[in-house]
């Protein structure tokens, strides 16, 4: 079994449209930025959701959605963690913590525009292999 799709909630879809696609380099694939964001990641699917309109019961699925932030982990090399740090940096994106596990992982933790935390994290974290 694996996840199909994620889904973060934002009430600016233009300015998550602009971080996941211009910083982070994600597909969209479908965009109402009245609405919802939908970016293709590497084998699923990344949704981003204007909360307040997902519980409405008019888009023909269960109403959902939540307050405050959400996480999201994306899953990178460790030779990758400093090319994304790097990247993030540059791109004015404060990188929040990160932590060298004690297993040997590495994780970087960062915001996206509507305060959601991401992170990119090494798969050893859980024993995972890259």
């Amino acid at each position: 079994m694996r996840i199909l799709e994620s889904i973060l909630y934002a009430e600016d879809l233009e300015a998550a449209h602009r971080f996941y696609v211009g910083t982070l380099g994600l597909e969209p694939i479908i965009f109402d930025p009245a609405r919802d964001l939908f970016l293709r990641c590497d084998g699923s699917v990344l949704i981003l959701f204007k909360a307040s309109k997902t519980r409405v019961p008019d888009a023909g699925v269960p109403p959902h959605g939540t307050d405050g932030s959400g996480h999201l982990a994306f899953s990178c090399s460790h030779e990758e963690i400093a090319t994304w740090k790097q990247k993030l940096v540059g791109a004015s994106v404060e990188i929040i913590q990160e932590i060298h596990w004690q297993n040997g992982a590495h994780s970087i933790y960062f915001k996206d525009p509507a305060g959601n935390v991401l992170e990119f994290a090494t798969p050893d974290l859980w024993g995972l292999s890259s």
